[in-house]
């Protein structure tokens, strides 16, 4: 739709933005007399075929000292297969609404109908600090319209007076680094949600959640916000290493920045069709993270993956509970391999997470196990990076994998056995913890070339480099029963490949 068309629908706060942004009537303010606070309600209409995101100036005055905003939408009924009413919300300060720009302040999405920030204190999801006098913007994310429109109400609140202490706490990071064991596997889940977004768990449930789980490291990845970054004080340890992130949730898909330095903000405010992407995947990199695709294959509006993986240092294959999107998830994934190897480029290491945000969601399925030099930022990232990392349903699980052959040559997972084409190699697995009539297969770039039932010790499988140029593991669960002929069951565990033959 046309922004004039949206003119003329948005009723009586008409649109009157420059640069294409999309913005309602400003709202101001007169303070009363020893008002102690003062309060405007604005309503309007969007239309269907909105813009993604509609702003709605607020004129701050001097001597404010907290805003509020509450909100409502209809929700009208709709005919089965339409789309109805979503709108999600945030704000930006005086400081303008410039993409990647600093004015941001906060986000909740669609998780809260009112939020609230002062120096001291922020609803989560927002961020605390000062009301400075400027123009504030409240935006409005419609994220589905019915066909007949989204009416809302905004209610913007300013409290005037000086709080006890005025002044805005210094945010406590967690540290970069935790004693572990030295080089060693490590497990970590690096898709969670808490109270700061959609989650429902606070993070010192996740973080209980993620030490019953047997992981020794998470990271924090809320929607479109930074606010949990200082939310874990006192939860980390020598047992935990805590790492900040972003799930940067765009409308044409969703990105884990993955170990971004504390208070780093990752603006989402575009699509594929914009040509922004790689800019903002830049900044996750110039902050110290990695790029990571959530759920590419996701059911969900918005979650499907449409950006390419030119940018990307690893991708989410298994995302929760392993669903049919996970399947389609590594036959792509898997895909990527092959043409990697044919045409000689970098390939792309998978990774596995839970996206748990509430009960009776599990903290650590699936998680990632990467082979470190130390439990760091650093060397977890560089061993998610190479692909010396394999995912398991539960630190139940344990996995050993690796090619062997040629002069006592042995390669590992994400590594290379250097040999001829037609030197004999052997695979090599071992598995535990697993359930009962679960089988191993071997997955080449030819597709699953072996397949035998879990058993104790070692399972072997021999090729060579001309027949195979890589091998990787699957464990998984019998196929259900009454399900589609040739569909296989569900992971239980899956390697990075080892790549055969000389480069």
């Amino acid at each position: 739709m046309r922004r004039r068309d949206l003119l003329r629908t948005a009723t009586a706060t008409a649109v009157a933005g420059a640069a294409g942004v999309p913005t309602l009537d400003t709202v101001t303010f007169a303070r009363g007399a020893g008002a102690p606070a003062v309060t405007r309600t604005v309503s309007g209409r969007l239309p269907a075929g909105a813009p993604d995101y509609v702003y709605l100036p607020v004129e701050v005055p001097p001597g404010v000292r907290e805003i509020a905003v509450a909100y409502t939408y209809d929700r009208p009924a709709v005919p089965a297969g339409t789309q109805g009413n979503a709108c999600d919300i945030g704000i930006f300060d005086e400081r303008g609404t410039a993409l990647g720009g600093a004015g941001f302040r906060g986000w909740s999405g669609g998780a809260r109908t009112e939020f609230a920030i002062s120096a001291e204190q922020a609803t989560p999801g927002y961020l605390p600090g000062p009301v400075r006098p400027g123009t504030w913007h409240v935006v409005l994310g419609p994220y589905t319209v019915a066909p007949q429109g989204l009416a809302y109400e905004v209610t913007v609140t300013l409290r005037y007076g000086t709080a006890p202490s005025g002044a805005t706490p210094r945010p406590v990071y967690p540290p970069q680094r935790a004693r572990g064991r030295g080089r060693a596997w490590y497990r970590g889940d690096n898709h969670l949600h808490s109270v700061h977004s959609d989650g429902k768990r606070t993070p010192a449930e996740i973080a209980a959640a993620a030490r019953a789980a047997g992981l020794d490291w998470i990271t924090t990845t809320e929607h479109n916000t930074t606010s949990a970054h200082a939310a874990w004080e006192g939860l980390w340890g020598d047992d935990l290493l805590i790492l900040t992130g972003e799930e940067v949730t765009t409308r044409n898909g969703h990105v884990v920045a993955l170990g971004t330095d504390p208070g780093t903000f990752v603006d989402w405010r575009y699509r594929a069709r914009d040509g922004a992407f790689g800019r903002f995947a830049r900044r996750i990199r110039q902050a110290g993270g990695l790029v990571v695709p959530a759920h590419p294959y996701g059911t969900c509006v918005g979650c499907n993956w449409k950006y390419g993986f030119e940018d990307a240092d690893a991708v989410e294959v298994w995302n929760g509970p392993y669903t049919p999107d996970d399947e389609v998830a590594v036959a792509a994934w898997d895909a990527m391999l092959v043409a990697a190897v044919r045409d000689d480029h970098r390939w792309l290491p998978a990774m596995g997470n839970s996206d748990a945000h509430r009960e009776p969601q599990v903290v650590g399925l699936p998680q990632t196990v990467v082979l470190a030099d130390d439990l760091s930022r650093q060397a977890l990232q560089a061993g998610i990076r190479a692909g010396r990392s394999w995912i398991a349903e539960s630190s139940g699980v344990k996995l050993s994998f690796e090619v062997t052959g040629g002069r006592g040559r042995h390669a590992g997972i994400g590594e290379r056995l250097e040999a001829g084409r037609d030197t004999p190699v052997t695979a090599r697995l071992e598995v535990s913890g697993v359930p009962e009539r679960c089988t191993a297969t071997f997955v080449t770039d030819q597709g699953p070339l072996f397949t035998t039932p879990v058993r104790a010790g070692a399972i072997e499988w021999r090729t060579t480099p001309s027949y195979a140029a890589y091998v990787r593991a699957e464990v998984r669960r019998p196929a259900a029963d009454g399900g589609a002929p040739g569909v296989p069951g569900p992971m239980v565990a899956m390697t990075n490949p080892v790549f055969l033959g000389e480069k």
